[in-house]
């Protein structure tokens, strides 16, 4: 308004202006050209403040979907750890035991934003199969989860058995992971299973895991080989059932114990670092925010004050 002030009293008295005085004003609409640059950049900067806001509230928002997912999970979780545990003490779960026919069991998420969970399993399981491998082995993957067939799908396409995702589209419970378990067992030939997990230790902590479980054949060999292989010779067997029947069903029965868990605490590891990587997000755009603002307001004062300047110019011209 200031400036447009200016240009009125200027064309009112312009026969009374001298050359120099015009020369001024040509000067002065330069500099009024350089503040409509400014503007545009104020602009600019708001509208970043307005993006980075509305990212920030998207970022909380996850934050809590987040938490509140973790805390249902995680109940089910510790319940299911108490379903492995004796199976390890009855058949014990030995990984250094040398078979023909590994398969392993890559357990990831469907969905990212949760900071290096599928990559770190990703790379375990790359490791397990490399370590593995050999002239007369074979290993093939089996995986669980979209994260994990993108990344293994890259260089191990050939060795991939099975792909299964949007496991977690529906709650997770013992059913639906028995029937996955079922399904595994009869398109997959294996002398033992390698299952590759995330193992929730809190909202900031998960530590890679591998539990192994062998066939019955396998078994039955390691046990006539005085392998540890826990105290299952401690117990008589009584009823109909032979020993190969009872290990056959035993095995059945631990996988799809040790998947469950596995992949609950998947589940779990994924939401808190999920949170973890939400809350950083958040924190991250707060900081932009303010620097934003900071700059904002430098390029607002310095508009202003040209403004003020250009003004006094031109009220000292008109004088002179």
């Amino acid at each position: 308004m200031a400036m447009a002030a200016l240009r009125r009293e200027g064309k009112r008295l312009s026969p009374l202006i001298s050359p120099h005085v015009l020369r001024s004003s040509l000067l002065a609409s330069q500099e009024e050209a350089a503040i409509g640059a400014r503007c545009i950049s104020t602009q600019v900067v708001r509208n970043r403040m307005k993006s980075v806001k509305n990212i920030q509230k998207i970022t909380k928002a996850m934050k809590m979907v987040a938490a509140s997912k973790l805390r249902q999970v995680q109940t089910k979780a510790e319940d299911s750890r108490g379903l492995w545990q004796p199976f390890t003490a009855l058949l014990g779960d030995t990984p250094s035991v040398d078979v023909k026919k590994t398969v392993v069991v890559a357990i990831s998420s469907d969905k990212g934003l949760c900071g290096g969970i599928n990559s770190t399993s990703v790379k375990v399981s790359r490791a397990v199969h490399k370590l593995n491998s050999g002239p007369d082995k074979e290993v093939k993957y089996v995986i669980l989860g979209e994260k994990a067939k993108v990344q293994l799908i890259r260089d191990s396409k050939k060795d991939i058995e099975l792909c299964i995702t949007e496991l977690q589209k529906n709650p997770l419970n013992y059913t639906q992971v028995s029937v996955l378990a079922d399904d595994i067992l009869k398109n997959v030939q294996f002398d033992a299973l390698r299952i590759v997990f995330n193992k929730f230790n809190s909202v900031v902590s998960f530590v890679p895991t591998m539990s192994t479980i062998l066939s019955p054949e396998i078994v039955e060999r390691e046990a006539e080989a005085g392998g540890n292989l826990g105290a299952l010779d401690s117990y008589e067997i009584e009823g109909g059932e032979t020993k190969s029947e009872i290990l056959q069903n035993l095995a059945e029965f631990q996988f799809s114990c040790v998947l469950y868990n596995a992949v609950l605490e998947n589940a779990c590891s994924e939401q808190g670092a999920r949170m973890s990587a939400m809350d950083s997000s958040s924190r991250n755009a707060g900081e932009m925010l303010d620097r934003l603002t900071l700059t904002y307001n430098r390029t607002r004062q310095a508009s202003i004050t040209t403004e003020l300047i250009e003004i006094i110019s031109g009220a000292s011209a008109l004088e002179g």
